[in-house]
């Protein structure tokens, strides 16, 4: 909460959005809602930082996949969680079926992002549908949390306040639930 009123908050923000995008395991949710319950006038600019920030990381994570793959693979491969080659072999038949809802999906829920952002570039998904997907799902996900805090602020701070640490479990087993989802059911 003390990084809402920091100089460099909303570039941290739109870093951490970013680095999450393409290949930074951290989502930029917790960020997001620690500065908009500080600031809630400000939830909306900083759900916006958030979306440019993942879209344009999407992005990134996209050229990962289309040019950067040969040579950085090994290093996903062994260093990044989630990121395994039995997935990204089974993505890639999910693409053939469900391209936009795939990018969609893991835009708007815990499923790792980064994963989908880099395999739709490695296996050549249209950058157009790409951009729509992402900007919808990423941008929807960070709106709806901005319009709750910010109709809600003092409330959902005091609920948060409260419940924190089980909220921190939640959000872990969901990110958890996520790699779960990505290695077990895709």
């Amino acid at each position: 909460l003390s990084w809402a009123h920091k100089k460099y908050s909303s570039a941290a923000l739109f870093v951490l959005a970013f680095a999450e995008s393409s290949f930074f395991p951290i989502p930029p949710d917790v960020l997001q809602i620690g500065l908009s319950v500080s600031r809630p006038k400000k939830s909306f600019y900083y759900a916006f930082i958030a979306s440019v920030g993942s879209i344009l990381g999407g992005i990134f994570g996209y050229f990962i996949g289309l040019k950067l793959w040969g040579i950085l693979k090994d290093f996903f491969f062994a260093y990044i969680p989630g990121f395994t080659p039995e997935i990204f072999s089974i993505i890639q038949d999910k693409y053939d079926l469900y391209n936009f809802w795939i990018v969609f999906t893991a835009g708007f829920t815990p499923i790792p992002y980064k994963i989908i952002t880099i395999s739709a570039g490695l296996f050549g998904v249209s950058f157009l549908m790409f951009i729509i997907a992402s900007t919808i799902s990423r941008s929807a996900r960070f709106f709806i949390v901005a319009t709750l805090i910010y109709f809600f602020g003092p409330k959902i701070k005091e609920f948060i306040d409260k419940y924190f640490n089980l909220l921190t479990v939640i959000f872990i087993i969901l990110l958890i639930g996520g790699f779960f989802i990505i290695k077990y059911l895709i």
